[in-house]
């Protein structure tokens, strides 16, 4: 990371769940950040609880929409980022199949204007557009996907960003790679830790309904993904835009997911946060009532289509850049667990968090 001392760089979307761990990590690494994004999607929000919120000399926030093509632009002009990581995006399945223009204009226009702004800066070197494992068109096939295979999310959400994919490689060939910009894609699992308070998604269900002391409602418990803790992304996002930095030659896409064993249900997810969670004993603040042996019951909700199997084939990322995770699944779910005790006590949040990132860079 000390390559990111003094740079400046510009993160859309900063104030997501992603988006706030990459922060905390890069005002660590004393990187001057500007922060491009709506303000934060949750209440609580991982963001505000790190005290990100909260314009310093290493770190400017603008709260503004990625469709603002005139915003974005004054602020890459004023901001004259060297290294741009894009993840401002609609991401939610779910939400997608309420409101598909929304999620279209912001996951497709939002990345056209993104990187019309990188076009036209003279000062950007190295760029990284965060999709998802979505991207790839799903044959619930049990080998993993590469990333030369078809590009055809089924659903609006990864439809979507199968379109950015397009965008961004008709960018990079039309425009930036004769202007010297680098630009590489990152298609990521399902990615999990301490801080996350979105709806629909597995770690958030089971962290509030365990505060409560109720059962986790699981929808889709024999649906298989690539679960792995947020800082193995964010890290390898990192990773890659410094190295295109100084050798645009390794741009391109990339898969970034766990090894195989880590790819599970979502019942085995479940599992894993109960048996983790009830290490712990809590005391309700409410009624004084001890929390514990906490559960999960198959309850399907019904609702739109989701795939059920899907995985990633990481090799290129291995072989070509040496890129490896770190942490698998039990790590991770004991790290998440812990964050959200410390959380649910009331406790030193930006200590554990650097805590956690020191102890996962020293790994």
């Amino acid at each position: 990371m000390d390559f990111y001392k003094g740079k400046r760089v510009l993160i859309t979307g900063h104030t997501g769940f992603k988006g706030s761990w990459m922060t905390r990590l890069l005002i660590n690494a004393g990187a001057i950040i500007t922060g491009y994004a709506l303000k934060p999607p949750t209440d609580p929000s991982l963001f505000e609880l790190l005290g990100l919120d909260k314009d310093t000399d290493d770190l400017t926030n603008v709260y503004a929409d990625i469709r603002d093509l005139e915003k974005l632009r004054r602020t890459f002009e004023e901001s004259r980022p060297e290294i741009v990581i894009h993840m401002a995006a609609q991401p939610l399945v779910r939400l997608s199949y309420e409101d598909p223009v929304y999620t279209y204009e912001t996951n497709v226009i939002g990345t056209v204007n993104v990187l019309e702004c990188c076009r036209l800066t003279d000062s950007v070197r190295s760029v990284i557009n965060v999709t998802t494992d979505k991207v790839y068109r799903n044959m619930e096939r049990a080998e993993g996907y590469r990333e030369d295979e078809e590009l055809c999310g089924f659903d609006p959400y990864s439809n979507s960003k199968s379109c950015s994919e397009l965008v961004t490689d008709s960018y990079r060939n039309s425009f930036l790679h004769d202007k010297g910009i680098a630009v590489t894609t990152m298609r990521a699992g399902n990615v999990i830790g301490g801080g996350d308070f979105a709806k629909d998604r597995i770690i958030p269900d089971c962290v509030r309904a365990a505060m409560a002391g109720e059962d986790i409602i699981v929808r889709n418990p024999d649906s298989i993904r690539p679960y792995q803790h947020v800082l193995e992304p964010v890290v390898c996002y990192l990773m890659v835009a410094a190295m295109q930095y100084d050798d645009p030659k390794i741009e391109g896409c990339y898969n970034v997911g766990p090894d195989d064993k880590d790819a599970v249900t979502t019942a085995q997810i479940a599992t894993k946060f109960c048996d983790q969670w009830n290490t712990y004993v809590m005391a309700d603040t409410e009624t004084g009532k001890t929390i514990k042996d906490i559960k999960w019951i198959n309850k399907s909700s019904g609702g739109p289509h989701e795939a059920n199997f899907l995985k990633l084939d990481c090799t290129k990322i291995k072989r070509e850049l040496s890129w490896h995770p770190r942490w698998d699944i039990d790590k991770a779910m004991e790290k998440l667990v812990e964050w959200y005790h410390v959380y649910a006590e009331n406790g030193d949040l930006i200590k554990c968090t650097d805590e956690q990132i020191r102890e996962y860079m020293e790994s």
